[in-house]
């Protein structure tokens, strides 16, 4: 009986040991399409997550949402599509400047451009990064 039980146990700990590791290997995909559903324009943005992986920390893009409201990104948090939360049914009406935070487009545009245009400021050399063939090719 305590063979079957430390059998059992090594075995329960190999597994948990393998999803842990896997969890935390999955870094995402390397590159993403971004499209805006129902809508022909704009084009669909590409999105280099491994080099944005490289340059940020996660919780700079990601975050959730508890009791309506956004939370900070911490490790291992499950990361779903962005348009769960930035839609009319939940986010009705909120805005971040002039950018609508109840569209996928909106919350794009307030995060990334808005980053795209400080990085640009800052160096000279990134200038084109204010462009939006940057990320609509």
């Amino acid at each position: 009986m305590i063979k079957k039980a430390l059998i059992t146990a090594a075995a329960v700990a190999f597994l948990l040991g393998g999803i842990a590791a896997v969890s935390s290997a999955d870094a995402g995909p390397e590159e993403i399409t971004l499209e805006t559903t129902g809508s022909a324009k704009p084009k669909p943005a590409f999105f280099p997550h491994k080099a944005h992986q490289a340059a940020f920390a996660c919780a700079e893009c990601h975050h959730g949402m508890a009791d309506g409201k956004q939370v900070p990104y911490t490790e291992g948090m499950e990361i779903g599509k962005c348009e769960s939360c930035h839609n009319g049914d939940v986010l009705a009406g909120k805005t971040a400047g002039k950018e609508k935070l109840d569209t996928f487009k909106g919350a794009a545009h307030a995060n990334c451009l808005a980053c795209h245009k400080e990085v640009a400021a800052k160096d000279e050399a990134k200038k084109d990064l204010k462009s939006c063939k940057t990320c609509h090719k």
